[in-house]
This record gives C-alpha cells, sequence and structure tokens, in this order.
C-alpha cells in the first residue's frame, strides 16, 4: 500500500505542476484555432489531434486539468471553513444552537446534493464571461457541499467539549473563546485536513457533471466537464480513442486521491 500511496502522490504532484507551468507544456494556447485542420488526428504539431474547431486537443486537456485539478481545492477550502463555522461551533456551543445547525444540515444532506447543484447553476445567467464561470461554479460546489463535513465537525466538537483538558480548562477560569480557540479548534485539525482531502475528488467530479450538462466553465475556457461532452456518443470516440484522454485523467485523478485517503484512513 505504501507503493500505490507513494505513486498516486507522485502522479498528482507531477499533474499539479504540469497544470501550473501549462503554457510551458503547451506548445499553444488553449483558444488558438487552426481552421485549416478541424477534427485532425493526432500528430507531430497536435499530439491529441484538434477538436471540430480546430483547437489543439493537447492544450485544452492541459489547461482544463488546471481548471478543474487547482480551482476544486479552492471550493473544498470553501467547504471546509463552512463546515467549521456552522459544525464545530454548533457542536462546541450545544443548546438551540447546535439544535438549529443540525436540522439546516439534515435538511441539506435530505436533499439530492447533486441535483440541487444543477438547478442552482442553471437559475444563474449562462453567458457569462469564463473567468466568471469558474468563480461562479467552485463557489456553489463550495457554498452546497459543506453539510456533511460538518455533521462530521459536529460530532467531534461535542467530543472535545467534554474531553477532560477542556473540562480542566473551564475549571481553572479559562473563557469559553479561549477554550475554543486553543483547545478544540487545534485537535480538529486533523478531522479538517481529512474532511478537505474527503472533498476535493467529490468537487472534481461534480464540476465534470455539470460541464457535461453544459451548466459549467464557459466557452473557450476548458474543463474536464466541457472536455468529456465530446464523449457523448459512441461512435464519435470509438472513431477517435484519442478523445478518451480526459476521462482517463479524471478516473486517474480520483483514484489517486482515493489510495491516497484510504491509506489515512487505515492508519486512524
Amino acid at each position: 500500500m505504501n507503493v500505490v500511496r507513494y505513486i498516486a502522490t507522485a502522479f498528482l504532484l507531477t499533474l499539479a505542476v504540469v497544470c501550473v507551468g501549462a503554457p510551458l507544456f503547451s506548445p499553444v494556447d488553449y483558444h488558438t484555432q487552426f481552421r485549416e485542420s478541424p477534427s485532425a488526428p493526432p500528430s507531430k504539431t497536435h499530439w491529441l489531434g484538434t477538436d471540430e474547431l480546430g483547437r489543439d486537443r493537447f492544450a485544452r486537456v492541459i489547461y482544463g486539468t488546471r481548471v478543474s485539478l487547482l480551482l476544486a481545492p479552492a471550493a473544498a477550502l470553501l467547504t471546509t471553513f463552512l463546515a467549521v463555522l456552522v459544525g464545530a461551533l454548533a457542536g462546541y456551543l450545544g443548546g438551540w444552537w447546535e439544535h438549529a445547525a443540525t436540522m439546516i444540515i439534515d435538511l441539506f444532506l435530505s436533499l439530492p446534493w447533486l441535483f440541487l447543484l444543477i438547478a442552482v447553476r442553471a437559475m444563474l445567467p449562462l453567458n457569462v464571461s469564463p473567468m466568471l464561470s469558474i468563480a461562479v461554479t467552485f463557489a456553489l460546489l463550495g457554498m452546497l457541499g459543506w453539510a456533511a463535513s460538518a455533521r462530521v465537525l459536529c460530532a467531534s466538537a461535542r467530543q472535545l467539549k467534554t474531553s477532560g483538558f477542556v473540562l480542566q480548562a473551564r475549571a481553572s477560569g479559562v473563557s469559553g473563546l479561549r477554550v475554543l480557540a486553543r483547545h478544540v479548534l487545534p485537535n480538529l485539525v486533523p478531522v479538517l485536513i481529512a474532511q478537505f482531502w474527503i472533498s476535493v475528488p467529490i468537487f472534481i467530479i461534480s464540476e465534470a457533471n455539470l460541464g457535461v450538462l453544459g451548466l459549467g466553465v464557459s466557452e473557450p475556457m476548458p474543463s474536464w466537464g466541457s472536455l468529456l461532452k465530446e464523449l457523448e456518443s459512441f461512435s464519435g470516440f470509438a472513431a477517435e480513442p484519442w478523445k478518451l484522454v480526459p476521462l482517463c485523467l479524471l478516473i486517474l485523478v480520483v483514484s489517486s486521491f482515493h489510495a491516497i485517503l484510504s491509506r489515512q484512513e487505515s492508519f486512524t
């Protein structure tokens, strides 16, 4: 398992480096059109061929991977912050605050999260700039995907509230806010880290679902979702198997996260 974990970590780090340095690894820009060779097969000039608009597929895969792989952690960070704000505070404060927060968490968990995300995104304008569509997509992912993490943090904070060192701190006259900041939150850090990394592959897949439905990142900015739209018909990728590269990358990335997370859970 150690070997699998190291391979998964090395793969994700290598992919992240390639994504950050996309202009260095990509021969052309993602929106440059080669109108004389649309839907061209792979060649020395275009390693993965071109799409129907003559844009280099390899460049679009690299830039699309950068969008999906680097912004999903940003959405997970927002989710983790909201989970702390609602769940951890609810578990620590207890009483009516915990009751109200639990009702809100249960409401969010009872709703089909992906369909809620699709519905909210569909209500927003679709003809927005690519950069704004990126911000809207991943902000929605972060703001709608916090409930599961909040429930875990609420239970963890509730247990810490009755632990010996917290009771001793309260008996010593330490204020409740200081107990929260110095004793409860630092002990929630391992749970926060785990919930953060669990959210990242979930958001990557969610963005891909939105992109396939045309509700994700706007053109010409690529993402895994928009690249996977080309696989809607079997005949399309049966004749052009290089179109499967974004799907293979998505599977490898999600599997790598799963390998790392399952290894971490085995230690806990």
